[in-house]
């Protein structure tokens, strides 16, 4: 009877125990995966790469980034959006999920995701050789304005791609056809760059970061940033709406989770995502690579990518790459 008393009671603390414990696990147990949708080396998985290094420091378990690149940016944000919901498959959502699937590349939107912190922005600039003869971007819209299109040409990236619809959401809010500087595909700013200097475009829309080095070396101006404040890496930029044209447009990279995370992973990642955008650390990696820094919460994240969205679905619409 004592042995059987014993053991019963060695039970009930085992349970008891077991109950202690399940209620004191708390997210997160295991290792966390970061899904960065673009290639290794590039601007998103560096900066997924710090986030991570940074967030394993404060949550105690492994933050692994994971690189899964394909089809213009679809494959990653699909391994996103169609993750288990747990809080252990989180990625990078970058301002592509505006343009995908007005392409008919993708169904995806920024309603298939969970926006838990938008922490970059790279707003456009307008970029001309030093010696052009446009001081101002008033003077080189009046330009394209006065003179038949076609006379100017621009490059940046590939066609359709973000600075291309930059350029083309400036010169419909300006006024003017938005194909009326036509645009030279290149495979990025840097060769866009390149081509500018040598005299092959007139005109570079890309960040200004991107453009630095050559606006350093005197070989480049920037004529305006759309954003809606000055960048403070260059004061000296004025902004698109500072001269009248109601348009911004910028790269973004934010992290966010497949949609319903539950409330414990939300209110546990925003907090710490907030933490660490203000760590030394991370504002010293950021702003030494010129990555322009911002912090949006969960709600106005989602308000900013349906406002990406918006805008960049009217510029591929009038451009006629829209499906």
């Amino acid at each position: 009877m004592l042995r059987r008393t014993l053991l019963g009671a060695a039970a009930a603390i085992a349970v008891l125990g077991l109950g202690f414990a399940t209620a004191e696990a708390a997210y997160p147990e295991r290792p966390i995966t970061i899904i960065v949708p673009w290639g290794a080396g590039g601007g998103t998985d560096a900066t997924a790469r710090i986030l991570a290094s940074l967030m394993e420091q404060e949550l105690g378990q492994p933050v692994n980034v994971v690189n899964r690149t394909g089809g213009s940016g679809v494959v990653g944000h699909s391994a996103i959006a169609t993750a288990e919901p747990d809080g252990y498959t989180l990625g990078i959502v970058t301002v592509e999920i505006g343009m995908m699937h007005w392409a008919g590349l993708t169904d995806l939107t920024y309603e298939d995701y969970t926006p838990l912190a938008l922490y970059n922005e790279d707003p456009a600039g307008v970029q001309v050789r030093s010696d052009a003869p446009w001081e101002t971007l008033d003077e080189l819209l009046a330009h394209v304005r006065d003179n038949p299109p076609g006379t100017l040409n621009a490059s940046g990236t590939g066609q359709g791609g973000i600075w291309h619809l930059a350029l083309a959401g400036m010169l419909q809010n300006a006024g003017m056809e938005p194909d009326r500087v036509p645009w030279v595909p290149s495979e990025g700013a840097a060769p866009g760059l390149q081509d500018l200097v040598a005299g092959g475009v007139d005109v570079v829309t890309c960040s200004v970061p991107e453009a630095q080095s050559l606006i350093d070396a005197g070989r480049v101006k920037s004529l305006a940033i759309m954003a809606g404040e000055r960048a403070d890496a260059f004061p000296e930029v004025p902004t698109l709406s500072e001269l009248g044209i109601d348009w911004r447009l910028g790269a973004w990279r934010g992290v966010a989770g497949p949609a319903g995370l539950p409330d414990e992973v939300v209110d546990t990642l925003v907090p710490l995502l907030e933490e660490i955008h203000q760590k030394a650390e991370f504002r010293d990696f950021m702003e030494g690579r010129g990555f322009g820094m911002i912090f949006l919460g969960p709600d106005d994240y989602r308000q900013f990518m349906a406002d990406s969205n918006e805008a960049l679905g009217g510029v591929m619409t009038e451009l006629g790459m829209a499906q």
